[in-house]
């Protein structure tokens, strides 16, 4: 059987072995690139029962993203460089804050380039704060651009830590308030749901060689991984999906599409699924009670503890 084509244009994981040359470079991509890119090589010492030994190690990079909307500043959230650009489309859609507004364009705002706010209907707007220093600005500050349609949202104080995120809504009440109730659809083949973590491991090539790393992936109901993305933050890996998929025009996915989680499925990374469509979600470890309950009322599948050939199905209850 032919295997579909990846959303934003990635090949196969043998495919991309064989364009491999050299190993190190295909991991960088242009229009994403950072400062020093996704990972840096270091000098440790290893030490086990025989002695110790010094010897490379290569390690995860983690550095500030300062991200607006029209201008206007967010937050700032701490991640692995590289798709930026969806990071920060998907999670101002994921929070809500495009209230509906459609995406123009997501860019870089260069140190001194014009990034300058622009209040809903009323133009351009006084200097945003920010939260970076001007040094670190260079690939490090995004700006999502609507054209003014989205609300100018109220900014989160200080940096957060690339296991919180950037977080939205904190309870189901506001959830409900703010996001319908799934449609009913064919629920995933659990034979499918039980396979897709073996399916997006040859992807994960920053974990392979750092092991300091979460992915999260869209997957269709054959089980086939459409986009995986990589990050520090398991949020922020989530967000670049659910990213790539809105910049491509593929949300809602119409119940077409699961998302898999390589760690625990928290309150946030259900409310984010929610907000995209996603009929599934498939974690390797558990949800958090909240999280479930998050589920159930957003008539979505969660599945966690997905290892080994089994899993815990906790939605539908």
């Amino acid at each position: 059987m032919r295997r579909r084509p990846r959303v934003g244009g990635h090949a196969s994981a043998a495919t991309r072995r064989r364009r491999r040359a050299p190993p190190r470079a295909s991991r960088r991509s242009v229009a994403s690139v950072s400062r020093r890119g996704r990972s840096e090589t270091v000098l440790v010492r290893r030490v086990d029962a025989s002695g110790s030994q010094r010897g490379p190690d290569e390690l995860a990079v983690e550095e500030p993203l300062e991200i607006r909307l029209d201008g206007n500043l967010v937050g700032t959230t701490m991640r692995t460089p590289g798709h930026d650009h969806e990071l920060a489309a998907g999670l101002c859609h994921g929070d809500g804050l495009l209230a509906g507004a459609v995406v123009r364009r997501v860019r870089y705002c260069m140190p001194g380039g014009s990034c300058a706010p622009r209040l809903a209907g009323r133009g351009p707007g006084p200097p945003p704060p920010a939260d970076l220093a001007p040094d670190a600005a260079r690939f490090n500050v995004v700006d999502v651009e609507t054209g003014g349609a989205a609300p100018v949202p109220v900014p989160r104080v200080g940096t957060t830590t690339s296991s919180c995120g950037l977080c939205g809504s904190t309870s189901i009440d506001e959830l409900r308030a703010r996001l319908a109730p799934l449609p009913p659809v064919e629920p995933f083949p659990l034979g499918v749901l039980v396979g897709v973590a073996e399916r997006v491991r040859p992807d994960q090539e920053l974990f392979a060689a750092t092991g300091a790393v979460h992915a999260a992936a869209a997957f269709d109901r054959a089980g086939e991984p459409l986009v995986v993305r990589e990050d520090i933050g398991r949020h922020n890996a989530v967000d670049k999906v659910v990213g790539r998929l809105l910049l491509d025009g593929r949300l809602p996915p119409g119940g077409d599409l699961g998302l898999y989680v390589s760690g625990r499925a928290s309150f946030e990374i259900v409310q984010k699924a929610w907000a995209a469509g996603f009929a599934a979600v498939v974690a390797v470890s558990a949800p958090s009670a909240l999280a479930v309950e998050a589920a159930r009322t957003a008539g979505l599948t969660l599945a966690g503890f997905v290892r080994g050939g089994r899993l815990n199905l906790y939605s539908p209850g």
